[in-house]
Formats: C-alpha cells, sequence, structure tokens
C-alpha cells in the first residue's frame, strides 16, 4: 500500500485503488500518523492536528472514532497482508508501514541520494523521479491546524530546494534552458519569491536569452512596488547589474533563438535613412450604443489601469458585454492616451481561426506608420521594432476576445506610459502570474440594470406599459446583456408581439434557446464556441453536466454525473469556471445559469446513456449520509437498490445543522431528479430520494410537501413496493395533518400500518402507527390514540428501535397528560428520557424534558418538575429551539409559587 500526503492526502492500494478515507479530519488524522509512520503519535499531538482552535470536549472521543473507521477501511482491504498495520501503543497511535510507503518519505530518500555528490546527470534523474511525487500542495484537503499548516510549510520548503537543486544540476551540464524551464514554472506560482526569481535570471542569462531575463527582472520590480511596496532585494539588483555589464554569449549551446537586430533601412548609395515617422494612431470601433448599467465595471477598470505600464484583463461569460465594456471605457478615457489607441480582435472564440500572432505585430506596425516596403522580414524583427516604437509613448491598446495567455504575451507594449485592456471569456490566469494583469470580471446584469438595458433597448414607455413582464423577461434571460438585446429584437421586429407574449414563450425550457436566435447571431452559437475551445475533459463534463437536474452544483456531484475520479472532476470545473460557463459560488459550490444549463441539455450525451443514474445514486448517497448526520442514532428508512452504484465519495456532514442546510439547498435538485428518475422510469430511485428528505420534511413540515410526497407514493406503487408506500403514505398523512387537511391525512393514515405489517417492515409499522395516533389528537379523536400508540411502542421494541421507542413513549406521556393519566405519563417521559440520550437529537430532549416536568408538576411534585423544566429550556436556548424554550417557560410559568423561579 502506499499513502501520499504530497498532494490530496490518500490512501492507494497496491492495485492502484483510492481508498475512501472520508471526512476532513480523518484525512488529517492519517496524514499525522503517515507523516510519523512507523513512530508513535499521542491522542494530544493527534487532537492538535485535527481543530484549528481549542479542541471540544469530546475530541478525544472524535479521534477514538476516526481511528476505528481508518482501522475497518484498512481491514477490508486486507492491508496487514501489505504489511500496514493500524496499533495502540498506550495513549498513542503507532501507523505501521512498509520502508518508503509514505510518498514524502520517499520524496525525501531521493532528496538525501541527490545530495551525495553523485555526477550531475544522475542527480538530475533522481531528483526528477522526486519531484514527480508531487501531485499539487502537501497536505491539501486537511484540517487548517499548526501543526499541519507546519509540515506542509516545511515540505513545501524541501520542494523548492528540490527545485533550485535540479536547476543546477541542469546547469552544471551546460543546459541552461532546461534549468530555466524548471525555474520559471516556480517563479510563475510564486512571483515575490526573489531567490527564485535570481536563480531564474541567471539561467536565463546563461542560456543566451538576456531580453527575456531583462524583462523578467522589470516585471518584478513592477510586482514588488505594487504589491509590497518594496525595491529589489540587494542580491537580486546584483544580479541584474552583472547581467547587463556582462557580454551575452557569442553562441551558447543551449541558447535559444535570439531575436536578430531590427533592420535598418537604407537609400541606394548605402546611406542609413531616417527612422519611420511615428503616427498617433486611432484605430477604434465606435462608441457602443446603447451601453449602460456598468459603472462599477468601469471604476474597477479605471483602478486596474491606474498603475504605470498597467495590464487588465476584462473577462466574464459569453455574451456578458466585455467589448462594449472595453469601447466604451476606452471612449471615455481617450484624452488620457495622446500618443493613439489600438483595437485588435484576436478572433479567440470565433468561427474562424485565432489570429497569428505574426499578422498581429504586422497590423499594428502599419498602424504605428511603419511602410510596408521597411516591415522586418521576420517575427522577431517585427516583435524587436514594435517594442522600440511603444517605447515612452502614452498609448492604449485593446486586444479583443483572448483566447489564452500566449496570444497576448508577444504583443503587449514596452514602457510604462502604455495602457493594455484585454478581453476573455477565460480568466487568463497565467497573465496575472507572468505580468502581473489585474481581472475586471464582468458578470450578468442585476435586475434594476437588466430594466435599464431594455428600457435604452425598447424605449421606456414600452417597457413601462408592462412592467412585471419586463421583470420576468429579464430574469428568463438571467440578465445576460446578449440575451437581452436578442429578446429585444424579437419584440421590435414584431410589435405585436408584446413583452408579455415573448415572456410566456420563453418560459418554455424546451424553445428558450431557439427563441434567442436573431439572423446570425444566438445565445446557443455563442455558447457553444466557448465549449469548442474547452480542453477534452472539461468539454466531455460540459456535455454530461446536462444531465444534472438542479443549478447548483460540487465536485463530488459532477464526478459522479461524469463518471470520472474526483481530482479529474475538479480539475474539469475549474477550466469550465474559468471559460465562465459555471460560477463559483464558495468552496467547492458552483452554479449553473439557466441558459448554459439549456445549452448543456441540448447537447448529445456522446453515448454516455448512465450518466443520470450515476447521478441518481449519487444522490441517494448522499442523502443517507445527509439523514444520519440530521438524525443521529436513527437507522436508515431505506437501503440503496439492487445494482445502485455506491458512491466513493460522499460530502460529509459534520453536525445536523450542516445536513438541514444541505437539503434545503438542494431541494430543487432533489425534486428535479425525482421526475427525471420518474420520466425514465427508474422508480425504485424516485421513491427514495422521495422519503430521504424526511429530515428537512420534518423541520419544516409546513412547506408544501405534499406534491412531492404524493409523487413518492406514485413511484412507490408503480415499483409494487408495500414497504415503500407505506412510509410514503405515513409522511404525506404526518404533513397533511400538519396543514390541518385531517380527513385526508387519516385517509392516508389508515392504510399506512396495514401495508408496512404486509411488507414485513416492523419500524414502519411503528412510524405509521405514531402517525396515525398524532393525526387523530388532531382531529379531537381520542378513543383510539392509546391503542395504537401502545401497539407502536411493543413493536419498537421488538425491533430494538431505541430512538422510536423514545418517540413512542414522547408521544404516550402527551396523551395521557391531556386525559389526565399524570403518573402514567410521568412514567413514559421518564422512560423516554432514559432512551434518548446523546447521539439523539436534543430537540428531543427538550420535548421529553418538558412533558416529564409538566407530568411531576401535575403529581405534586413541583421542584423536581422545576428541575426538568429548567434543563429543557437551557437545552433549548442553546439550540436555538425556539417553540421549545416557549413550551418550557409556560410549563415553568405555571409551577406554583413556592418552586424556584429560573
Amino acid at each position: 500500500m502506499e499513502f501520499r500526503v504530497l498532494g490530496a492526502v490518500a490512501a492507494v492500494t497496491p492495485d492502484g485503488r483510492d481508498l475512501p478515507v472520508g471526512p476532513v479530519k480523518r484525512r488529517s488524522l492519517l496524514a499525522m500518523l503517515a507523516l510519523h509512520a512507523g513512530a508513535p503519535v499521542t491522542v494530544d499531538q493527534l487532537t492538535g492536528a485535527l481543530w484549528e482552535t481549542d479542541p471540544p470536549r469530546h475530541s478525544r472521543t472524535v479521534v477514538q472514532g476516526h481511528v476505528s473507521q481508518l482501522r475497518t477501511l484498512l481491514t477490508e482491504c486486507d492491508a496487514a497482508a501489505h504489511g500496514v498495520e493500524l496499533l495502540t501503543e498506550g495513549s498513542a497511535y503507532l501507523l505501521r508501514t512498509p520502508a518508503l510507503a509514505v510518498d514524502a518519505h520517499r520524496f525525501e530518500h531521493l532528496l538525501r541520494r541527490a545530495r551525495t555528490g553523485a555526477p550531475p546527470a544522475e542527480t538530475v534523474a533522481v531528483l526528477d523521479e522526486a519531484l514527480a511525487l508531487w501531485r499539487g500542495p502537501a497536505l491539501a484537503g486537511t484540517t487548517a491546524s499548526p501543526a499541519l499548516e507546519s509540515a506542509a510549510h516545511g515540505l513545501a520548503e524541501l520542494r523548492l530546494a528540490a527545485v533550485e537543486e535540479l536547476a543546477q544540476a541542469h546547469g552544471l551540464l551546460g543546459d541552461h534552458g532546461a534549468a530555466a524551464r524548471v525555474l520559471r514554472a516556480e517563479v510563475a506560482r510564486d512571483p515575490l519569491r526573489e531567490r527564485l526569481v535570481i536563480a531564474l535570471l541567471q539561467s536565463l542569462g546563461r542560456a543566451g536569452r538576456r531580453s527575456e531575463a531583462l524583462d523578467l527582472f522589470r516585471r518584478t520590480r513592477r510586482t514588488l512596488a505594487e504589491e509590497l511596496g518594496v525595491d529589489p532585494c540587494p542580491e537580486l539588483a546584483a544580479a541584474h547589474a552583472a547581467l547587463l555589464h556582462t557580454p551575452p554569449p557569442a553562441a551558447p549551446e543551449q541558447a535559444e533563438q535570439v531575436a536578430p537586430p531590427v533592420p535598418v533601412p537604407t537609400q541606394s548609395d548605402g546611406t542609413a535613412t531616417a527612422p519611420p515617422p511615428v503616427l498617433a494612431p486611432h484605430l477604434f470601433p465606435r462608441r457602443p450604443r446603447g451601453f449602460s448599467g456598468r459603472e462599477d465595471e468601469l471604476e474597477a477598470l479605471d483602478r486596474a489601469t491606474s498603475s504605470p505600464g498597467a495590464l487588465a484583463v476584462i473577462t466574464g461569460s459569453a455574451g456578458v458585454g466585455k467589448t462594449a465594456l472595453a469601447g466604451y471605457w476606452a471612449h471615455r478615457r481617450q484624452g488620457d492616451f495622446p500618443d493613439g489607441r489600438l483595437f485588435v480582435d484576436l478572433c479567440g472564440y470565433s468561427p474562424i481561426p485565432a489570429r497569428d500572432t505574426g499578422a498581429v505585430l504586422r497590423e499594428l506596425l502599419l498602424a504605428l506608420g511603419v511602410p510596408a516596403e521597411q516591415m522586418p522580414g521576420s517575427y522577431q524583427g517585427m516583435s524587436a521594432l514594435y517594442r522600440e516604437l511603444t517605447y515612452g509613448r502614452r498609448m492604449l491598446l485593446v486586444l479583443d476576445n483572448a483566447r489564452h495567455s500566449n496570444q497576448v504575451r508577444p504583443l503587449l507594449p514596452e514602457g510604462d506610459g502604455c495602457v493594455t485592456v484585454v478581453t476573455s471569456r477565460d480568466r487568463l490566469a497565467g497573465l496575472v502570474a507572468s505580468d502581473a494583469a489585474r481581472l475586471v470580471p464582468v458578470a450578468e446584469l442585476c435586475p434594476p440594470r437588466a430594466m435599464t438595458l431594455l428600457s435604452d433597448t425598447l424605449g421606456p414607455d414600452l417597457v413601462a406599459a408592462e412592467p412585471e413582464a419586463s421583470a420576468r423577461l429579464a430574469a428568463l434571460c438571467d440578465g445576460l446583456p446578449l440575451a437581452l438585446r436578442l429578446a429585444a429584437a424579437r419584440i421590435a421586429s414584431c410589435p405585436t408581439r408584446g413583452i408579455a407574449a415573448l415572456a410566456d414563450e420563453l418560459a418554455d425550457e424546451q424553445r428558450r434557446l431557439s427563441l434567442l436566435n436573431v439572423e446570425d447571431t444566438s445565445i446557443a452559437a455563442t455558447l457553444g464556441l466557448t465549449v469548442e475551445h474547452l480542453a477534452e475533459p472539461a468539454r466531455r463534463m460540459f456535455h454530461r453536466l446536462g444531465t444534472h437536474t438542479g443549478t447548483t452544483l460540487d465536485s463530488r456531484t459532477a464526478a459522479a454525473i461524469a463518471g470520472c475520479r474526483l481530482d479529474r472532476a475538479i480539475e474539469a470545473l475549474d477550466q469550465l469556471a474559468a471559460a465562465h460557463l459555471i460560477t463559483e459560488t464558495g468552496q467547492d459550490a458552483y452554479t449553473l445559469h439557466d441558459l448554459v444549463r439549456l445549452y448543456a441539455r441540448s447537447l448529445p450525451a456522446e453515448g454516455d446513456t448512465d450518466a443520470l443514474p450515476r447521478l441518481l445514486d449519487h444522490l441517494m448517497g448522499t442523502l443517507l449520509a445527509a439523514s444520519a448526520a440530521a438524525e443521529p442514532g436513527s437507522e436508515p428508512c431505506c437501503v440503496l437498490p439492487p445494482g445502485a452504484r455506491r458512491p466513493t465519495e460522499v460530502r460529509p456532514f459534520p453536525d445536523r445543522a450542516t445536513a438541514l442546510a444541505w437539503y434545503a439547498a438542494e431541494r430543487d435538485t432533489l425534486r428535479g431528479a425525482v421526475e427525471a428518475a420518474v420520466a425514465v422510469g427508474l422508480n425504485d430511485r424516485a421513491w427514495r430520494l422521495v422519503l430521504l428528505q424526511w429530515p428537512l420534511i420534518v423541520w419544516q413540515v409546513r412547506d408544501g410537501w405534499a406534491p412531492l410526497l404524493e409523487q413518492g407514493l406514485a413511484a412507490a406503487e408503480a415499483d409494487h413496493d408495500h414497504g415503500a408506500q407505506s412510509r410514503a403514505r405515513a409522511l404525506l398523512g404526518w404533513v397533511l395533518t400538519e396543514e390541518g387537511r385531517h380527513e385526508e391525512a387519516l385517509a392516508q393514515l389508515e392504510l399506512a400500518p396495514d401495508l408496512a405489517a404486509r411488507a414485513g417492515d416492523v419500524t414502519g409499522e411503528a412510524v405509521a402507527l405514531i402517525n396515525l395516533a398524532v393525526a387523530l389528537v388532531r382531529g379531537d379523536r381520542l378513543a383510539r390514540i392509546h391503542g395504537l400508540l401502545t401497539r407502536a411502542l411493543a413493536l419498537t421494541e421488538r425491533g430494538g428501535r431505541r430512538d422510536l421507542t423514545a418517540l413512542a413513549r414522547q408521544h404516550l406521556a402527551e396523551h395521557c397528560l391531556a386525559v389526565g393519566a399524570f403518573v402514567e405519563a410521568a412514567y413514559h417521559a421518564s422512560r423516554g428520557l432514559a432512551l434518548a440520550e446523546p447521539p439523539f437529537p436534543a430537540l428531543r430532549h427538550v420535548v421529553l424534558h418538558t412533558l416529564y416536568g409538566r407530568a411531576l408538576a401535575a403529581t405534586g411534585q413541583p421542584e423536581q418538575a422545576q428541575h426538568h423544566l429548567s434543563e429543557a429550556l437551557r437545552t433549548a436556548r442553546t439550540h436555538d429551539y425556539a417553540e421549545g424554550e416557549s413550551a418550557a417557560l409556560a410549563a415553568l410559568a405555571a409551577l406554583p409559587a413556592t418552586a424556584t423561579a429560573v
């Protein structure tokens, strides 16, 4: 087996499978044990690694639980057969592994081997092997505790040392170009680490790439000034000075091609002619018409271009108005650029091929006044002349529709007087890393600004005449300027249609994209160009996202939909977010705008017919985990159906609040998943997706759940599952009871117990009986209640369900209080409290303490009653349980005056 900490923490079986280690804290515990493999790690050390701040009182129990889960995981994969054991030594734990089974230990071993004075060629091979072990930042996915952060920092420093030593070994071999390649990647990651910059500058100089080295120094000096307000350190300044005073080698062995000198035009007699006049060109499109609603972005662009030699990247999704923003800003600021303004469409996302850099340089030089007959004949010559002609000038260059950073870098003007503005559907992070570019993100218009754009396009009177329809139209267009203009064009071309009529048509998701199509412009075609230029894994992921039934997304769900590993899904999602096809809304949280989602849904599935079943199975697995966290101590209401895929990566739910928040956030996704499952005949998935939402249904019972439960019941009937039918009817009856629909509730609940009995579902029968009893209480039909609850209690005790036994006794206590059987009420409440110990929800404690306190007060025991009611009040306040707090306060107020007040 192998344990990995140089990147995401993982345990890998000999056949290459990643073990499902589990939540962050368990990964953090595994990381500590792996880092200290072969040595005992105390519980205190593990506790310090698992919590960023002071650990909770039960931290030792949590550590022991995670150790137990890791042991089970290692046992299941027969780790002992491969020499791996997790042992207990007193108050410490020890992970015994074969030598170098931990990648960090193997990395350090290779690093020590490289430092033994071996020949440079061997050193290069060993260090290459060592650095290949790294798959990302060390200890990724673990708790940000001081212990683990310190370990990660130490490993990162060792890695940088290995990189520097690899570059030195390449230099000893005379391969300075290879040394520069090794160092450049590190400088791109950390452009302010001057030690690396010095090494790269020297390697570039020795490789004969003097101009690149000087450019690196200029960029670093600018970045240091802007980010830290400091000058280069003396060592970097000295390396720069040495480069300036050392002539470049005549023919370096490993030097890359160096730009030849700019050719000097000559007359027929051989004398040099005067250089071409430098013009102040103003080659720019007209001011955009109908531009509005971007004051915040215009101010952000002002800030991004305020520093000398500024480079700003306007980035956003297709059709969001990036080019219009750049054009409007350029016209508004034209007085700031007396030496000219240039605009070039790089065609990065266009039906035609992207522009060749040499052709763009030629176009720019012509605009700057270089006659065609004096144009340098080589790319290097044009580049050098372009830098010379732009140096010392105050110019604006707008590079529109860039696809990647390499399209932009050769076109950047020289000197601090020029400002460059780039627009792209990609974030162009490479320009941020290498050239200190400032990003200016452009998002969809908010509703008021979308309405303003419609008014500017259609005319204020038309929009004012149909304000509600206009707002609906703007929402259906996702606030996307291109979509809004296309919708306005449709209305303008057919005035009798009206805004409300078009909004009604756009509400049909099957037609929306086809309606947003006018002549040669459409939303689908615009999005298609973005998708076409994605890397293959991201393109495949986008095609499969059309299967998704919601607008919110995380990496685990994406991995399930695409049928790929989690790391591949994360990489693809990063690329889709960079291309603005999805929007990152938080850590591992994304959203798809409706138009993008509809476009993804319109794409072919590329032969993958299992995407929807994979999604449904993943959602069921996540629901099982969420219900276990939301109702600790309870058993799942169902298991995965035969043939279902058990998710390898499930979102962790550390507590009840987290689980309930996820339930609420994913409610639309889950409803869509039920509809999709029913549509393709996967009824066994559909009813499970409904029933597994029971913790949120019970918690927010009056939130319109009846239609979903009716759909789940229909799916259970289609699946011929009596147990599922019983549970669906019991839950639906509970909801209808809380909504005051008593006759409808009883019609469902009267059928539920017999269905459960036919299925042999003891637990389901008990739940059905309890819910029927509650419905009868609400309908003031008390005669059958005691018998129903007594039957339910017997079933729960027979089934060994402590949680349901406590619930049955809770309802019996409540019923006995209502009918005046106070002694029996106290008995049931007391027995229920004895059962409802952690991990059962604290809210049940509040109810049982309150019932017990009321029963004790009714039997003449006010002091004991006061004790239990005070405990109920304290717990309710701790858990923000307002209803429980009110009930406890009311019961306390009813105590005799001799009882001590709270």
